[in-house]
């Protein structure tokens, strides 16, 4: 995967994270994900894997 890629990957999952977080505090209403708790956590845990994958270095061959 090209790095381009990885990064606009990355940064939709920790948008996705953050949002999937604010829902889950009860923060963002409007969904069926508002309010429960599974959400608080799942959504930092997601942000985190999409800014590793954002800053990831490649590997050498």
């Amino acid at each position: 995967m090209t790095r381009p890629v990885r990064v606009i990957i990355g940064l939709v999952l920790l948008a996705m994270g953050a949002l999937w977080t604010l829902q889950g505090l009860g923060y963002v209403g409007g969904s069926g994900m508002s309010g429960h708790v599974i959400w608080a956590v799942i959504g930092p845990i997601v942000a985190v894997a999409g800014l590793g994958l954002a800053l990831a270095r490649p590997r050498r061959r």
